[in-house]
């Protein structure tokens, strides 16, 4: 959600953190409630993350917007929402409130238990993935007072759920970190040499478990880099940024922005997206 739209809502947010016994698998817990809260569009652009939102009181109107303005399809009941690898415009209105959990795809994967292909540039409803635990979840959560104790609710919980949950294969974890780390300046045919694999079996490897292909999570990844040099208080010339971030030019720049996030690097630093 951008800043324009926050401030014509009473709103209340509250940012934790996991316990470190999960900081490979849960990044951030970003509680949300707001009161009020006129039809809008907000723009999310592709993350390095899979995110998880737990309604406790789900909006009246939450939608996918279509490329040509055409009102899309409605989103599930705490939609679980898989790695992108393009912008996605929804459209919501009415009090909400809830908590958002960022996770790795070595939490995802564990926590739930299928190839994150599965959830690629999806929108699921959480019940149907983790099944009656969801709703089980959810009940236990509505009935903790605090937002600072619902994240330790979610604590035990995603502890025990994920001691037990299957692995990322360690070649394809490791390629993970070393794309992210290396914000996709790291050659794909590099990795794959490091790996020991074919590049096409690096691919397809990656695509199942990771559900985007090892290109794509590189180019996301540059494209956060480029973000977060363009929008600090004195950012470098468009031009730097695109030499810093490993693009053949400035074109280039603007052409993976327009691709990834819907609009120009002009545009997102005016609005960046939600």
């Amino acid at each position: 959600m951008s800043r324009q739209e926050i401030a014509r809502a009473p709103a209340e947010r509250v940012f934790g953190l996991p316990h470190p016994r999960l900081a490979a698998h849960v990044l951030t817990y970003t509680a949300h409630h707001y009161s009020r809260l006129d039809l809008m569009p907000w723009r999310l652009t592709p993350l390095g993350v899979i995110t998880v939102t737990i309604d406790l009181a789900a909006p009246p109107i939450r939608r996918s917007v279509a490329e040509d303005g055409r009102t899309g399809t409605d989103l599930p009941s705490s939609p679980v929402m898989g790695l992108r690898d393009r912008p996605l415009v929804l459209e919501q209105a009415g009090a909400t409130r809830g908590i958002i959990i960022a996770m790795t795809p070595l939490g995802a994967y564990a926590l739930f238990g299928l190839p994150l292909r599965e959830l690629a540039n999806a929108n699921i409803a959480l019940a149907d993935l983790l099944g009656a635990e969801a709703n089980l979840l959810v009940e236990k959560l509505a009935e903790t007072p605090g937002w600072l104790a619902r994240f330790r609710v979610l604590d035990d919980y995603l502890t025990a759920r994920l001691q037990h949950g299957p692995e990322l294969t360690r070649a394809v974890q490791g390629a993970w970190l070393r794309l992210t780390t290396s914000s996709g300046r790291l050659r794909i045919s590099t990795l794959a040499d490091e790996i020991g694999w074919t590049r096409q079996h690096l691919n397809v490897r990656f695509r199942e478990q990771i559900g985007l292909t090892p290109k794509t999570v590189a180019r996301i990844a540059r494209l956060h880099h480029a973000a977060s040099l363009l929008t600090q208080s004195s950012p470098p010339p468009w031009s730097d940024v695109a030499l810093r971030c490993g693009y053949a030019d400035q074109p280039h720049l603007n052409r993976d922005f327009r691709t990834l996030t819907g609009c120009t690097p002009t545009e997102y630093v005016t609005d960046p997206p939600g």
